[in-house]
């Protein structure tokens, strides 16, 4: 497997920089593996396609203002990205800057705050600041956009870039297929017998760097952090138990899921997973999974290629690029059924 065989061509003006004025109001591209064929729909048109005693599963998890600009003391520029609050004054991040901050070195933030560097943990620094972490990156941090959307983060981005159902501070990165739904579209649904559920898994900057030939061939990703409680878990059985169908919603809800299922049922989970689903994978307790368009030559686009196959997926990526849907995460969404082979 090579990551040339997950590669497309998109044209940069697909790339969705801002999100639409409603949040129901993107397309949908119908993925029907079984049938190998492709639909072009609205989200608006989910309550069409799910039926009653199907569940959805959501990942709660909350975007924190995880970026902080700062100054080294040689009063150079730098910029820190929260990766994860360890405790309440000590957080792994990466640390941008022209040279790499040594052990022992300060980075100077804002109202007199700073932080210091114990350690250098692979791509990632450890930190120890001189306030609570949290509460600071509330008052000073902003929302950490993906570098793609080559913009700075706006007032806007504040609540666009978090789901209307986020509850579990932690996340760096939005579950964006969740950004799709508002209180009305979950209330509809709600009434028309479709039920939902939570797990947390918040999301690494680890998501935005670039796949490389050793994660494929350890089979292992960046580790994030999931929940994956017991109500969830005797929802998602008593579901598949009467014919409904468990529908993760994101590539994130999936990944949960499936490191809970990983001894072949699904059982509760309170750790890390540093598991990478890839063609292969076999899926044990997601029936339908509703994503974004993914990266090129992605760790996300191999996950959705495992679950409706390669082949057929690209083939879908093609028509989405011709038919101009909006990509990557404020963009369009897709609704996938499983399928396999290629």
């Amino acid at each position: 497997m090579h990551l040339s065989d997950y590669d497309y061509t998109l044209p940069d003006e697909l790339i969705a920089r801002y999100p639409l004025a409603e949040r129901t109001a993107s397309r949908l591209l119908e993925l029907d593996s079984q049938n190998a064929a492709i639909r072009d729909r609205h989200f608006r048109d989910l309550p069409q396609l799910l039926r009653r005693g199907d569940l959805l599963v959501l990942n709660d998890t909350r975007v924190i203002h995880a970026r902080l600009a700062a100054r080294k003391e040689t009063g150079g520029k730098a910029e820190i990205l929260i990766e994860r609050v360890l405790e309440e004054r000590v957080a792994l991040a990466q640390v941008r800057a022209s040279k790499s901050p040594r052990a022992g070195s300060r980075l100077l933030l804002a109202a007199n705050a700073e932080a210091e560097v114990l350690e250098r943990q692979g791509e990632f620094f450890l930190l120890r600041f001189s306030v609570a972490v949290m509460p600071f990156l509330d008052e000073h941090g902003e929302v950490p956009l993906p570098p793609y959307l080559h913009r700075e983060a706006e007032s806007a981005d504040d609540e666009r870039y978090q789901t209307v159902f986020a509850r579990e501070p932690g996340a760096v990165a939005a579950p964006t297929a969740g950004l799709h739904f508002d209180e009305s579209m979950l209330q509809t649904l709600a009434s028309l017998g479709v039920e939902h559920c939570h797990v947390t898994l918040h999301v690494g900057a680890g998501t935005f760097q670039a796949l490389r030939p050793e994660h494929i061939s350890s089979r292992r990703l960046h580790a994030e952090r999931v929940q994956v409680g017991t109500t969830t878990c005797e929802l998602v059985r008593r579901t598949r138990a009467a014919g409904g169908r468990v529908v993760a919603v994101g590539t994130t809800a999936v990944r949960a899921l499936e490191t809970a299922s990983a001894s072949g049922s699904l059982e509760t989970f309170n750790g890390e997973t540093d598991l990478f689903i890839m063609p292969g994978h076999e899926f044990r307790s997601v029936d339908l999974m509703l994503t974004n368009f993914h990266l090129p030559q992605s760790s996300l686009l191999m996950l959705v290629a495992a679950f409706a196959g390669r082949e057929f997926v690209l083939r879908a990526y093609r028509h989405a690029v011709a038919q101009q849907y909006r990509f990557f995460s404020y963009g369009d969404a897709m609704l996938v059924a499983p399928g396999g082979g290629e």
